[in-house]
């Protein structure tokens, strides 16, 4: 996967990043230096490692080389994704890095508490999407899509399908028949790239995905289909479905229903306005 470096700021010093994997990488010794009071982040990490031996155990599963631009030209240098850093974080007894332990605590504990009542789950995703400019209406059809989805994968799993690879398959099987696009084709069409495509779709692209994926789920039921093949099969019908509905309402309304409309400068709630 070609990997893209950037600079990120993390209280006040900046972070080089770089996209692996598709998700983000960054530099460890920039992190390490940002929360420690000495100017020699590579002997802080070995007296670190040494200090924290489960962390020098499993350094080489969270930490990996990758090529990152410097002044001097790209070297290769070691890199952790979120998860890691997290951990890494954890091992620095400094004050200035005192404030993420805490919020890594308040995270778990809300985490737990989610749970523990599933509703409390629901109610951050309402907060978030809300400070984010997302209208009430759409986040009413978003959560209901969300609860579809959520649905329809707790049925792939009961008749073993295997995983998010067959998920993200099927998925695909459901937009295509949907929309005429996969996942990855509408991302590209709404010039999207690591955001999530849902998060950027319109009422009416929101109202036929879950047309889509709430007929799967009751074709899926229905004929009681068992492994990967069958559900690939289902999954196509329920998309024709929403498919067939897409294409009657684009005849009679003489527009379309997909958008390359997208949220990425403007929130939602003002995008909206503006029609």
């Amino acid at each position: 996967m070609e990997e893209t470096t950037k600079i990120a700021i993390f209280k006040g010093q900046k972070i080089r990043k770089t996209i692996y994997h598709n998700e983000w990488w960054f530099v460890v010794e920039d992190v390490v230096l940002s929360l420690i009071d000495s100017n020699d982040p590579k002997q802080y990490i070995q007296r670190m490692k040494f200090r924290d031996s489960e962390l020098s155990k499993g350094w080489v599963q969270i930490v990996h080389t990758l090529s990152i631009e410097t002044t001097g030209g790209k070297q290769q240098m070691n890199c952790a994704n979120t998860e890691g850093i997290f951990r890494i974080i954890q091992s620095i007894p400094s004050p200035k890095a005192e404030p993420f332990k805490r919020w890594l605590a308040r995270v778990g504990y809300e985490r737990i508490q989610e749970i523990e009542d599933p509703e409390l789950a629901t109610k951050r995703t309402r907060v978030l999407y809300k400070a984010k400019g997302y209208s009430d209406d759409w986040i009413e059809k978003r959560m209901r899509g969300i609860a579809i989805r959520e649905e329809l994968t707790d049925e792939w799993k009961k008749r073993k399908v295997g995983g998010d690879l067959e998920y993200a398959i099927l998925t695909a099987e459901i937009s295509e028949a949907t929309f005429g696009m996969t996942p990855s084709e509408y991302k590209k069409f709404k010039r999207l790239k690591r955001e999530n495509l849902r998060d950027h779709m319109d009422d009416l692209e929101l109202i036929f995905t879950m047309l889509g994926e709430a007929s799967t789920t009751r074709i899926t039921r229905a004929k009681n289909t068992r492994g990967f093949p069958q559900n690939k099969q289902t999954a196509r019908q329920g998309g024709a479905i929403a498919g067939n509905a897409r294409r009657e309402l684009e005849r009679k309304s003489g527009q379309k229903v997909s958008t390359s409309q997208n949220y990425l400068k403007t929130p939602q709630d003002k995008t909206l306005l503006k029609k």
